[in-house]
C-alpha cells in the first residue's frame, strides 16, 4: 500500500510550496471548502486539471475573512490568475436551513465546524483579491457562481441581485462543470493571449464595459433578455428571461445570451458539448490521493467526505429537468458517463486504502440508473430545446436501457476486496416503470430492480415521488403519483418472491409553487392508505436558477407567464409540513378544523377515522340541514354529537 507524502497534495502554504523547490506559482486557488483531494469535490478536481497542464498550482482552502487577510497574500502573486469558488455547495445552502435559521453544522468543515464559510463566500474572496491584487485576473466558478450568473432571486437577503459578476468584481466566470473551459483558458494563455482578450471561449461569462465592442463569433447567434434594472421594476419580464436562459443552457447549440446590467453588457458563451467519455475518464484518472489534506488530521473528520469516502460517482448530468432541482442547470441534461474501466480503476484504489472493510457506500451519480443513456439519433437531440427528457413522456428518441448499469454493478461485485456495492444515490423509480418507461424492455427493467433489491441495499430503498398531487407533480416536471403505485406493486412483488422484508422509502417537498393545503392532505392521506408514516421530509427551499425559484419570486411561471400560487409566508409553509405528521397527537385537532374550513370532512375521516369512530365524530351535510348558519361557515363540516340531558324542571 503508497504511503502518501505532504507533496502528494496541492500544496495549501508557502512552506509546502517550498518544499516541491517552486519560486512562483501560476495559478492560486482559493475556496469555501476544507481541501480534500477527491474527484467528488470540485477545487480539488480544478486543481489536479491545472496541474495535467503543466501549472504550478496552490489552494487557500476556507481562508479567514476576520483578520487582517493575511490569508489572501500569503502565497503572492500567480503568474496567470486566482480562481475562486465558494464549495461544492452555495454557501447559503451550507451556512442555512430554509427556514432561514443558521445551521449547527458544516459538512465540508473538519469537525463539522460552522463559521469557517461565509455567506456569498465566491464574491467575499473575489472582492478582496481585486482589493488586494487589482492588476491580477480573478476567474470564478462553481456551483455557487454557475447558478447566479445572471439575474436571479436570491432567498435569503429576499432580493433580485445581479450576476455575480457585478457583486463579486471578478474578470471572468466559468459556469458548469469546468474542464473544458479552463483547458482553452490555459492554452491560451500559455500562448501568451492576454486574459482581457478570453472573450470568445465557451462556457464562459464576463461583462463588457460601454465602451467595449461585443466580441465577433461567426458561429454563434445573439439572444438578449430583459435587463436587470427591467427585471427589478416588472416581475413578469424577471420570469420571462428564464424560459431563455434554461432553453439555451440545454441545447447542444446554444445562443450566446446578453443582458445589460448597469450600463454595462454580461456576455454568455455558449456551453460546451457533452464531455466525451475518455474526456470524462481522464477527469477521474487525475492521481488524487482521495484523502483530506494532512493539516486536517488532529482537526476531526469531515462530515461530507466520510459519507463519500468510500462512493464511486459514474455518471454526470440529469436528463430528469426538475423544477426545484439545479443539477441539469449546473451539470446539464446530457449525461456524460465514464467508461466501465475508469470506474473499476476507481473501485480498485478504494478497495485498496486501508481502512477499506468490504463495502462501497454508493455507485452512483446526480440520478443512479442514468448510466450510458443518451439519445438514440443524435441529430434530434441536436435540436431539441426540451428541458426534461422525461417529462410529461419520456422521449421516444431516448434510449432508457438499464443494462449497461447492470452489467457494471456485477463487474463491481466481482473484486475481490468488494464484498457489497451499494447504491446510495436517489434511483428515478418512474424508468422502472414500463407504464411509463415504453421505450425499454420490461424484462431489462425488471432484471435492474431485482439486482438494486437483492444486491444493492441494506434495508430500505429510497425513492423520490415528491408529491401525490398531478396539478403539482406536472409543475415539478415529475409523472403521476400511479406510476409510484405502479412501482410498489412490483417492489412488493421482488419483496416477496425473494423473501427480502426491505422497505421502500419515499420522499416528498412540501410547500412546493402550485401546492395548497388540500393537496398536503391528500398526500398525507394517500401515503397512509399505502402504510407510510413519513418520517422525513423537505420544505421547499428556493435556489437560484429554478423554475420553481422564479415562480416563488415572481409569481409567475415562466414558460406560460400564468400567474402561480406559492405558500410564501412562515404560516403557510409550517400548515403545509404539518400534514406529514398527521399521527402526532399535537397535530391532529389542528388538522380537523383546518379540512373542516375548507370542507374536506372526506380527508379528517381517512387520516384520523379512530377519532371519529372512538370520539363520536360525524359528518355532517349542511344541505341537508334546516338551520341557518352564518355564511362563513363551509358547505360541509365536522361536529361532534352531544350527549342530550334532560331538562331540570324550572322551580
Amino acid at each position: 500500500m503508497k504511503v502518501n507524502k505532504l507533496t502528494d497534495w496541492l500544496p495549501t502554504t508557502n512552506k509546502e510550496v517550498k518544499i516541491r523547490g517552486w519560486t512562483e506559482l501560476d495559478v492560486i486557488l482559493f475556496s469555501g471548502d476544507a481541501y480534500v483531494d477527491h474527484p467528488s469535490f470540485g477545487p480539488a478536481v480544478i486543481g489536479r486539471i491545472l496541474e495535467s497542464y503543466g501549472l504550478k498550482v496552490a489552494i487557500v482552502p476556507q481562508p479567514s475573512v476576520n483578520d487582517n487577510l493575511q490569508d489572501f497574500t500569503k502565497l503572492g502573486t500567480p503568474k496567470l490568475f486566482f480562481g475562486v469558488t465558494g464549495g461544492c455547495m452555495d454557501p447559503m445552502v451550507s451556512n442555512y436551513t430554509a427556514s432561514k435559521k443558521r445551521r449547527d453544522k458544516d459538512a465540508y468543515t473538519p469537525n463539522g465546524d460552522k463559521g469557517f464559510r461565509p455567506d456569498y463566500a465566491t464574491s467575499v474572496y473575489s472582492k478582496i483579491l481585486k482589493e488586494k491584487f487589482p492588476d491580477v485576473p480573478v476567474l470564478i466558478g462553481g456551483i455557487e457562481a454557475s447558478l447566479r450568473r445572471v439575474t436571479h432571486y436570491d432567498y435569503w437577503s429576499d432580493k433580485l441581485m445581479p450576476t455575480i459578476l457585478e457583486t463579486s468584481k471578478a474578470d471572468m466566470l466559468v459556469y458548469g462543470m469546468g474542464e473544458q473551459p479552463l483547458r482553452e483558458v490555459v492554452e491560451l494563455l500559455q500562448k501568451g493571449v492576454p486574459f482581457s482578450s478570453l472573450k470568445t471561449i465557451k462556457q464562459t461569462a464576463f461583462l463588457l464595459d460601454e465602451d467595449e465592442a461585443l466580441p465577433k463569433n461567426k458561429n454563434w447567434d445573439d439572444v438578449e433578455i430583459h435587463s436587470h434594472e427591467i427585471c427589478l421594476k416588472d416581475k413578469k419580464k424577471f420570469a420571462s428571461n428564464f424560459k431563455v436562459i434554461e432553453q439555451e443552457s440545454n441545447k447542444l447549440k446554444a445562443n450566446r445570451i446578453l443582458q445589460e446590467v448597469n450600463n454595462r453588457k454580461l456576455v454568455i458563451n455558449p456551453p460546451f458539448p457533452t464531455m466525451l467519455e475518455e474526456e470524462i475518464d481522464a477527469s477521474f484518472d487525475l492521481p488524487y490521493t482521495r484523502l483530506p489534506h494532512p493539516k486536517y488530521n488532529k482537526r476531526g473528520p469531515i462530515p461530507a467526505f466520510e459519507m463519500i469516502k468510500f462512493s464511486i460517482n459514474i455518471h454526470r448530468g440529469c436528463f430528469g429537468g426538475c423544477s426545484f432541482c439545479t443539477i441539469s442547470a449546473h451539470q446539464g441534461k446530457f449525461i456524460a458517463s465514464r467508461s466501465e474501466e475508469s470506474v473499476l480503476r476507481e473501485v480498485d484504489k478504494v478497495a485498496n486504502m486501508p481502512d477499506f472493510k468490504g463495502y462501497l457506500s454508493d455507485i452512483g451519480g446526480p440520478s443512479a440508473n442514468m448510466y450510458k443513456m443518451k439519445g438514440k439519433v443524435q441529430s434530434i437531440c441536436d435540436k431539441c430545446v426540451a428541458p426534461s427528457c422525461i417529462s410529461p413522456v419520456i422521449c421516444s428518441n431516448l434510449d432508457t436501457s438499464h443494462k449497461p448499469l447492470t452489467q457494471l454493478y456485477q463487474a463491481v461485485d466481482k473484486h475481490p476486496k468488494v464484498k457489497k456495492s451499494f447504491i446510495g444515490s436517489g434511483i428515478r423509480h418512474d424508468m422502472l416503470v414500463p407504464e411509463f418507461n415504453k421505450n425499454a424492455d420490461p424484462k431489462e427493467l425488471d432484471a435492474y430492480t431485482e439486482e438494486v433489491m437483492t444486491k444493492h441495499i441494506s434495508g430500505r430503498l429510497k425513492v423520490a415521488p415528491e408529491h401525490t398531487s398531478d396539478p403539482v407533480l406536472k409543475l415539478m416536471r415529475k409523472p403521476s403519483f400511479k406510476y409510484f403505485h405502479k412501482f410498489k406493486e412490483r417492489f412488493d412483488k421482488i419483496n416477496v418472491k425473494k423473501d427480502l422484508k426491505l422497505q421502500l422509502i419515499p420522499y416528498f417537498i412540501s410547500n412546493h409553487p402550485a401546492c395548497e393545503v388540500e393537496d398536503m392532505a391528500n398526500l398525507a392521506a394517500e401515503t397512509k392508505d399505502m402504510g407510510f408514516q413519513l418520517e422525513q421530509v423537505q420544505g421547499f427551499t428556493p435556489t437560484p436558477m429554478t423554475v420553481a425559484t422564479v415562480i416563488y419570486y415572481s409569481g409567475y411561471h415562466p414558460y406560460t407567464l400564468k400567474p402561480t400560487k406559492t405558500p410564501k409566508s412562515k404560516k403557510e409553509k409550517d400548515e403545509q409540513h404539518r400534514f406529514f405528521f398527521w399521527y402526532k397527537k399535537e397535530n391532529k385537532d389542528w388538522i380537523k378544523k383546518t379540512l373542516n374550513k375548507v370542507g374536506r370532512t372526506d380527508l379528517v375521516e381517512r387520516l384520523l377515522p379512530e377519532d371519529k369512530k372512538n370520539k363520536g365524530w360525524k359528518s355532517v351535510n349542511l344541505k341537508e340541514v334546516k338551520n341557518t348558519f352564518d355564511d362563513a361557515v363551509p358547505a360541509t363540516y365536522t361536529r361532534r354529537k352531544k350527549k342530550h340531558k334532560p331538562r331540570k324542571k324550572r322551580r
